[in-house]
């Protein structure tokens, strides 16, 4: 049980540091874990008519990330953030996506997108880094 709780705690600083991202970009929130049944969406953002639903993804790192080609399986610090972004798991945030834009009503004019942010955080929970994925393909 301890385990959970500490996963979803950084799962929450991830979440609060990745507001503070998107916000600095001249991003609002609008949102913040809007929860159907059937699946999560992690934080909506919204700058003039665009609005962006973000998927955030953090990890524990002693270090920052070396480079997107290291070789996956030699050790946990290999791992991304959005690999975790399996192909049941964007079947699941279309359909929260559908579900949010219709209990919002919004316009049908609004332009969207999925973005995903990979959350890099020491043991201590203080941001290492962050990188943007955006307009994921669900």
């Amino acid at each position: 049980m301890a385990d959970m709780s500490h996963t979803k705690k950084i799962g929450q600083i991830g979440e609060d540091l990745g507001c503070t991202f998107l916000m600095k970009r001249g991003f609002a929130i609008v949102d913040r874990n809007y929860w159907k049944p059937w699946g999560e969406i992690d934080i909506v953002a919204q700058k003039g008519n665009d609005l962006r639903f973000v998927e955030v993804k953090t990890v524990v790192r002693d270090h920052l990330p070396v480079s997107r080609e290291a070789k996956v399986g030699e050790s946990d610090d290999d791992y991304e953030p959005e690999d975790n972004l399996h192909p049941w798991k964007r079947k699941r945030l279309r359909r929260t996506i559908e579900t949010y834009l219709l209990d919002k009503d919004l316009d049908d004019e609004i332009d969207w997108q999925v973005n995903a942010l990979s959350v890099y955080v020491n043991r201590e929970g203080s941001l290492l880094k962050i990188e943007l994925l955006e307009d994921l393909i669900l």
